[in-house]
């Protein structure tokens, strides 16, 4: 009889650091630039419905500026080599960052005070000695605030910069929910608030914070779920690349690659909508109508994309994802949106478990078959694939789960993913064949700079033909994955004689893209547009040298035969 497994979890009232966030005290760092005075306008606008304090931080570093100072006179001029001269400065010194430190972090709290009173929000004062990020975490770790909010760049900015060093070791070492300003004239509720939605708890977290926020700005709340189809495709296709023949066959590199693709395409999509369902739900729970959507592409750049179309004025994201390892300290996504998203970014901590999950995990036990069913999925999706499992079983009301209904759901989930890993591809599946690539989307491909971000983008490119069963690559596959690619100006197209042409595609299409490739900069080389003649023959040859550079090599990439 097989051991029935239980799936323990703590009940939800005793987690600690639940969804929403509190918005009662806002702590906020000061400094004067104008990123800091915007973060102060909306911890006012955050707070103030809630009757809420604003604790103003600014910390002036008297002992190290003294230390500096001192270690400096041995090298001052001459002049000031003079006792009296010395006692002078140094007191002049001693006012400055005895007295003068203090009036200028007061002038800073001062402008804050004026602004709150204003508005009518309570205002308090922290004022450390010591160097400001270790001052600002110090103060977070205190347990007495619930959220700290800050500038993107602070009065040190230059052009080109867009994160300050302060805000990066503060957003590294935050231990509550922290609002990033990274647009000085965007009030939050000028445009939509965009949640990212993978699943995790903390994704969950600030969708319920999110909801709160909205209410009081009257902004929509979007949640927004990204994956990448593309990742798997380029890794199986860089690992095609190196390994030999024996090494394909034990690899079986083509049902590896049809069992990705199956599982990718579909499989993943679907997990990611299901999270997005759970957001609905959680949202309808609380009153609140939310915009859901699914995007394809590196999360990153996927969902920056999205915040810069909708025009979002708060981006919400969990410090983690659903795929952290114990101890990370940021996510790489957050980490990127911390950077690059164009509106404040609110990266959240406190979790919220949503009920579904809860209930189902509370309540379904799984037999120790289905359990080793699971615990053959690949690592990196076996903890959204137990999720789906357990949503599908409490939507069916079953509540033991077996090895064959684990299959079933894998079937629905990602066809072919649940089958048998020894089976034979059938002819009608789909085939992994080299795509023909346009002339003009090579012509795009060519602007990259770098060979390793080019080769990485021909194979997204292909992919994304692939998904739009296109015969072939046009630009529409590549100019997504170009946007962000360091490029220079396209090389005027060449124009082929007939005959050329019809050599070039006997060359096997393996190595037809680099042989034209290198005839075409041969041909540039002489200072002609047209392939044709003298200069043909020399991009010719010059192709059979970069192809074929063993001297006793019996055939050329045109067909020809040394």
């Amino acid at each position: 009889m097989s051991t029935v497994l239980a799936q323990k979890t703590e009940p939800v009232d005793e987690r600690l650091g639940t969804a929403p966030v509190s918005l009662k005290k806002i702590l906020v760092a000061l400094d004067q630039s104008d990123y800091a005075n915007q973060a102060v306008n909306e911890a006012i606008a955050l707070t103030k419905p809630v009757d809420g304090t604003i604790i103003g931080i600014h910390s002036y570093a008297a002992k190290m500026h003294d230390r500096r100072f001192k270690q400096m006179e041995g090298g001052l001029p001459e002049r000031y080599r003079y006792e009296t001269e010395m006692e002078h400065q140094r007191d002049v010194h001693e006012d400055l960052i005895g007295k003068g430190l203090g009036i200028i972090s007061d002038s800073y709290h001062d402008n804050a005070q004026i602004r709150c009173d204003k508005a009518g929000v309570d205002f308090k004062r922290l004022s450390p000695e010591g160097k400001n990020y270790a001052c600002i975490i110090d103060a977070a770790n205190t347990g007495e605030f619930d959220v700290l909010a800050l500038g993107s760049r602070g009065l040190g900015a230059v052009a080109g910069s867009v994160i300050g060093s302060v805000c990066e070791r503060v957003v590294r070492r935050s231990p509550i929910d922290t609002l990033v300003i990274k647009d000085r004239h965007l009030k939050i509720g000028d445009g939509p608030i965009v949640v990212g939605i993978d699943g995790s708890d903390q994704s969950f977290g600030v969708l319920k914070t999110a909801m709160v926020i909205a209410r009081q700005t009257g902004a929509t709340v979007h949640a927004l779920a990204a994956y990448d189809p593309y990742y798997h495709y380029v890794a199986f296709n860089k690992i095609a690349d190196v390994l030999s023949d024996e090494a394909g066959k034990v690899f079986r590199f083509k049902e590896q690659e049809q069992l990705h693709e199956e599982l990718i395409d579909d499989g993943i999509a679907k997990i990611y909508q299901s999270h997005l369902a759970v957001a609905k739900t959680v949202a309808q729970e609380e009153g609140v109508e939310v915009v859901t959507k699914l995007v394809a592409g590196k999360p990153f750049q996927a969902i920056r994309k999205y915040v810069e179309e909708v025009k979002a004025s708060l981006l919400m994201v969990g410090k983690i994802g659903v795929h952290a390892d114990e101890g990370l300290d940021i996510g790489g996504n957050t980490e990127n949106l911390l950077r690059v998203a164009p509106c404040h970014i609110w990266i959240g901590q406190a979790t919220h478990f949503p009920a579904l999950d809860v209930i189902a995990e509370e309540t379904i036990m799984w037999s120790q078959e289905a359990d080793a069913m699971m615990n053959r999925a690949p690592d990196f999706v076996r903890g959204i694939a137990r999720t789906s499992v357990i949503r599908q079983a409490h939507s069916e009301g079953h509540t033991f789960i077996t090895s064959r209904f684990v299959e079933d759901v894998m079937k629905k989930m990602m066809p072919g993913a649940a089958g048998d890993d020894d089976r034979t591809p059938t002819p009608d599946e789909k085939k992994f064949e080299k795509l023909v690539w346009s002339d003009a989307a090579a012509s795009i491909l060519g602007t990259i700079k770098d060979a390793g971000v080019r080769e990485n983008v021909r194979l997204r490119a292909e992919k994304y033909a692939r998904r739009d069963a296109a015969e072939n690559v046009q630009p529409v596959h590549v100019n997504p994955f170009v946007e962000d690619a360091d490029t220079a100006p396209a090389e005027p197209a060449l124009e082929w004689a007939a005959a050329y042409l019809a050599r070039l595609q006997r060359v096997p299409e393996a190595f037809r893209g680099k042989a034209r490739e290198t005839i075409e900069n041969y041909v540039r080389s002489q200072n002609e547009t047209y392939v044709d003649g003298e200069v043909a023959e020399g991009g010719f040859a010059a192709a059979r040298k970069v192809m074929c550079p063993e001297p006793d090599a019996t055939e050329y990439p045109d067909g020809k035969h040394g």
